[in-house]
């Protein structure tokens, strides 16, 4: 039982100081996260307020201190370790000559530094468990600095270690000590100072620190000349996109550079945007200068109607049955043809259908749907119709209106005893009427809005019909087309994708 307890206490502290070491980590986190977010504040306060042009010449001018800086202490690091390493070796060979030249022998025989050459040099004997016993020039055994003899120089002495290179400092001045075994239980100290070498690093740092600034200036100027040139195509884009805002001129800017050149390319995109907004412009006020004109005719025989009806009234004159049947079946007509001239107008207004949706539909349905209406409207006309199911994912309202446009436009151009045939197969609708036919002239603009032939610019219509049989293909993702033989009649085929397709 106590084992037990044991086990679960330990296990319960183990699982604490998990969760404890969790909260840690996440404290941690979220305290890295804070002061990564409080360093990078600044910055970003700071770079939002600079130019495109800036904060290139400032990110090339980055890039090159940092190179320049990298490449400096690669520098410094090399040339202080190959001198380092230069002068490690000398001091070996000499003291490695000392010790073949019984170095330690001569000093207890009297000789003195210049005697050995070594004025650079300071010299001294080590023996195990011996104080220092020799010295160069006229120097006393306890004036050696002790810094010169240490842990490494005693192991050499003592035969562990062959021989050692370590950094002293005595006064303030560096020496690189060197200490060889020269006989058992005895070791061959030499120190020299490294103050020439320290003078040429400091020459060296001097020269890169002088070259790296003016790389790095050299570097800013260049960035802000590159980014100054290179960003003028953007400053022309600019200029342009504020002459659209301010003068609605939508003319081309010049392209500078190849085609594979990005910024070219971002030309090309922009003027062809600008062109594409022109002829929408041009379209639209196209648009309106046509319903303008087409609205005009309804309403002035409204307004002329009322205003005889009007007249009539003020001279005390009662209009005959006859008239006012005539008057007002007059105004309905145009009342008729201004509400489906607006109808049509609005259809075509609009770049999206308002309120309708996709769904799977029959176009036979749609077709014969469409045939019913024509049929009460145009009684003088015999329609055959032959059609099979087709089943499509489109808007019902559209393609009835589209099939009603087409059967429409051939009750139009049939004579009172013709016949319009609509017929169904595979996804293909065709209407055809037994008409005068369309010129080979006009062919090619049938499906423009507001376009009249000059046979039917005296006919009810507004041009308006087949422009939205097309705008109907199109939204379905199939076409339109017309064939015609004048004095034959025209045909008009209408092609929808299936629902599988």
């Amino acid at each position: 039982m106590s084992g037990a307890n044991s086990k679960s206490t330990v296990s319960g502290a183990n699982s604490r100081g998990t969760v404890s070491g969790a909260n840690a980590k996440g404290t941690v986190s979220r305290a890295r996260g804070g002061a990564s977010d409080a360093v990078l504040r600044p910055v970003r306060f700071f770079t939002a307020r600079m130019t495109l042009a800036l904060r290139v010449a400032v990110l090339t001018t980055t890039a090159v201190a940092v190179t320049l800086g990298l490449i400096s202490a690669t520098i410094y690091v090399t040339v202080r370790s190959e001198l380092q390493s230069s002068l490690d070796e000398s001091m070996i060979r000499r003291a490695q000559a000392g010790v073949d030249a019984n170095l330690g022998d001569l000093f207890a025989n009297g000789y003195d530094q210049g005697t050995l050459a070594l004025t650079d040099i300071n010299v001294s004997v080590l023996r195990a468990g011996e104080p220092l016993r020799l010295l160069t020039g006229n120097r006393t055994a306890g004036s050696f600095p002790v810094q010169f003899i240490g842990y490494a120089e005693r192991e050499v002495s003592l035969g562990t270690q062959s021989r050692s290179i370590r950094t002293a400092y005595s006064h303030g001045r560096p020496f690189r000590v060197v200490a060889v075994q020269s006989a058992p239980g005895e070791a061959l100290v030499m120190a020299q100072s490294m103050e020439s070498i320290e003078r040429a690093l400091d020459r060296l740092q001097l020269i890169l620190l002088l070259t790296s600034a003016a790389g790095v200036a050299l570097a800013g100027l260049a960035g802000w000349g590159v980014a100054t040139n290179g960003l003028r195509p953007v400053r022309r884009l600019t200029a342009a996109t504020e002459r659209v805002a301010r003068t609605s001129d939508l003319r081309p800017i010049p392209v500078t550079g190849t085609g594979t050149d990005e910024l070219a390319r971002l030309t090309t995109s922009f003027n062809a945007m600008l062109t594409a907004l022109d002829a929408s412009q041009v379209q639209q006020r196209q648009l309106v200068a046509d319903a303008g004109h087409e609205l005009r005719t309804p309403l002035t025989s409204l307004r002329t109607n009322i205003e005889l009806m009007g007249q009539a009234t003020a001279d005390g004159r009662t209009l005959s049955d006859a008239q006012r049947t005539e008057i007002m079946h007059d105004v309905r007509a145009q009342l008729e043809e201004l509400t489906t001239l607006v109808g049509d107008l609005v259809e075509l207004a609009r770049d999206e259908p308002v309120g309708r949706a996709p769904e799977p539909l029959d176009l036979a349905d749609v077709a014969e749907a469409a045939l019913d209406r024509v049929r009460r409207r145009a009684q003088g006309v015999t329609f055959e119709a032959d059609v099979e199911s087709w089943m499509v994912v489109g808007e019902s309202q559209l393609l009835e209106r589209a099939v009603t446009n087409l059967l429409d436009n051939a009750a139009k151009w049939s004579p009172p005893d013709g016949t319009v045939r609509l017929r169904l197969r595979d996804g293909v609708l065709s209407v055809t009427d037994e008409g005068p036919g369309i010129a080979a002239d006009d062919l090619p603009h049938v499906f423009e809005r507001f376009y009249r032939a000059t046979e039917s610019r005296t006919m009810p219509g507004s041009g308006l019909g087949l422009s939205i049989v097309r705008r109907a293909a199109d939204r379905h993702g199939g076409s339109v087309e017309v064939t015609s033989t004048p004095g034959e009649g025209s045909t008009f085929t209408l092609r929808i994708p299936g629902a599988d397709g």
